[in-house]
């Protein structure tokens, strides 16, 4: 598995992460996705780079123009509810891209052990496509090749991008482990999961920060 961690490099996702951390600037909810948001778009961005392009020529009111496009649009899919503004990052680069869903979600069956539900399920055809995954915190990692293993069902991509804002090394070994074939695009990686499955020092439940704390 190939990763790109940007915190191993200065740039602004450094200070976005740095926002997205601070307990007292996550009180502004439209100011906590929007970062996240802003993180999904550099994201896209970089992936952008290591995709398909063709040439093409453009008639302009002076001349022609010879210039490069994309040779396909992908597919950007994100588990319900907590990936939707990281999803929408991705969004602004591929603008033309298809989208999908999954809800997944943790049932506790006790304080520390815990199962993860799949529910819902809509997605294009997958074959033979860039298929790019976005879930903002890669924690223990199963919930995301869960999800992956449930979006197979609508066929094989040729090429697959995770896109998470915050990981543990546990949940990224498990990916590496479960998914080799992907390239992760990381914000950072934290030192470890606490006994609740919460990656520490994290940021705490993107979900709840971004939408609210749920029932």
């Amino acid at each position: 598995m190939n990763i790109h961690n940007f915190s191993k490099h200065d740039s602004i996702v450094n200070q976005i992460l740095l926002e997205l951390r601070d307990k007292d600037l996550q009180q502004d909810r439209y100011r906590f996705r929007k970062n996240i948001e802003r993180y999904g778009t550099i994201a896209g961005y970089e992936i952008s780079k290591q995709l398909p392009y063709s040439s093409i020529q453009t008639e302009t009111q002076l001349g022609i123009s010879n210039t490069r496009k994309l040779s396909e649009q992908p597919v950007i899919a994100t588990i319900l509810r907590a990936g939707l503004p990281l999803q929408a990052g991705v969004n602004n680069i591929f603008n033309q891209a298809d989208l999908a869903y999954i809800s997944a979600f943790r049932k506790h069956t006790s304080r520390t052990e815990f199962t993860i539900e799949v529910e819902y399920l809509a997605s294009p055809d997958l074959n033979n496509r860039i298929f790019i995954l976005t879930d903002p915190m890669l924690a223990t990692g199963q919930s995301l090749v869960l999800t992956y293993q449930q979006f197979l069902r609508n066929g094989t991509p040729r090429e697959v991008h995770l896109v998470s804002v915050i990981g543990s090394p546990q949940g990224v070994d498990y990916v590496r482990a479960h998914i080799p074939e992907a390239t992760l695009w990381i914000g950072a990686i934290d030192d470890h999961l606490n006994d609740e499955g919460y990656i520490v020092p994290g940021l705490g439940d993107a979900g709840d920060l971004s939408f609210g704390i749920k029932k």
